[in-house]
């Protein structure tokens, strides 16, 4: 996957229809809260109403509805049965359909999920999961009222939204806000938007926002701690802010935010010496092997670092392997590649 073309370029495209960029972004409007091609020929909005995603799967994780006239969901020859179960999504956001509730509809499951990655990139269950997460995510980002931000986000009623927003969350929106012990906010990175987590005791989660393990990584911290996860303020997270907007600008190379990881004590052990691998450089999963004292855990040194739910502040990024090679990223191999060149450019300069 490439970084997107500048903002300029993609509003030009945007305004001019220009068929070239097609599939390269998508439009995001921030006043009608639907997504587009690069092509439609909805009316132009202006350009600080719009902001640009690589992906349909990021454009829903955003929040985002696809728009009605271009239809960036539909596909050439698709399947009749794709229309009605899309719009069946549309209008019940909230419902979560699996493999034998789409034998009830005389569906085969297996068809389509290939169906959906090979049209949108991503399976049923990953758009279902998508747009659920997506749902949440435009309440948190925009820090609107329980209802309001229901009705932007696509639903008709009020306890359809509240019922999404627990599945990602843990608790509805207003009641949540009572017992919160962690709190999330939304950040605004060149890479794409993240979420933050945090607690009184440090930084419990920091990942892209187009993760796909995300809602599962929401689900298994609050049941961890055996609390619901909520929009809002907190010290910590407006540390964890301005320090990465420092960071991608290129004055800063090490982060002192207080983080709270939960593990095993290897675990534990093998996030520390990510910590400790210096800015600029790179380390194979031998090294950090040896690093931790166990040479023969190389494998589990991999699974490890998947494991860790706090990108660029504990540097997984950072860990390559021995042939020099890039190896997998939960935020993908090119935020991965880009992380490391703008690190190996800035400490060279």
């Amino acid at each position: 996957m490439m970084i997107l073309p500048s903002t300029a370029e993609m509003y030009r495209a945007l305004v001019e229809r220009d068929q070239s960029f097609e599939g390269l972004f998508y439009a995001c409007i921030r006043t009608t809260g639907i997504f587009c091609r690069p092509t439609c020929y909805a009316r132009k909005p202006k350009p600080e109403n719009v902001e640009y995603a690589p992906t349909i799967q990021e454009a829903l994780h955003r929040g985002y509805r696809p728009c009605q006239l271009c239809e960036p969901m539909s596909a050439a020859s698709a399947p009749n049965w794709l229309a009605p179960l899309l719009d069946e999504l549309k209008r019940q956001p909230d419902l979560k359909l699996r493999d034998h509730d789409l034998r009830m509809r005389g569906l085969d499951p297996v068809q389509v999920r290939r169906t959906f990655k090979r049209s949108f990139g991503m399976t049923f269950q990953a758009y279902q999961r998508a747009c659920r997460l997506g749902t949440a995510m435009k309440s948190l980002h925009a820090g609107a009222q329980t209802l309001d931000a229901g009705m932007d986000a696509g639903f008709e009623s009020d306890s359809g939204f509240r019922e999404a927003f627990a599945r990602v969350f843990g608790a509805t929106p207003g009641r949540a806000r009572g017992t919160a012990l962690l709190t999330a906010t939304w950040i605004e990175t060149p890479l794409g938007p993240m979420l933050a987590i945090a607690g009184d005791r440090g930084l419990e989660l920091l990942e892209f926002v187009d993760r796909r393990a995300l809602e599962t990584e929401l689900h298994a911290l609050r049941d961890k701690l055996g609390a619901p996860i909520v929009p809002g303020d907190h010290p910590i997270l407006t540390r964890t802010s301005a320090q990465l907007r420092e960071y991608f600008a290129g004055t800063r190379r090490e982060f002192d935010i207080p983080l709270n990881q939960h593990g095993s004590p290897f675990q534990l052990a093998a996030w520390t010496a990510l910590c400790e691998i210096p800015y600029g450089e790179t380390r194979s999963y031998t090294d950090m092997a040896r690093r931790v004292g166990s040479p023969g855990a190389v494998r589990a040194i991999g699974r490890v670092n998947g494991q860790n739910q706090i990108a660029i502040i504990v540097p997984c990024h950072r860990v390559i392997r021995a042939d020099g090679s890039l190896c997998g990223y939960g935020g993908g191999r090119w935020r991965k590649q880009w992380l490391l060149d703008h690190e190996k450019r800035t400490a060279s300069s």
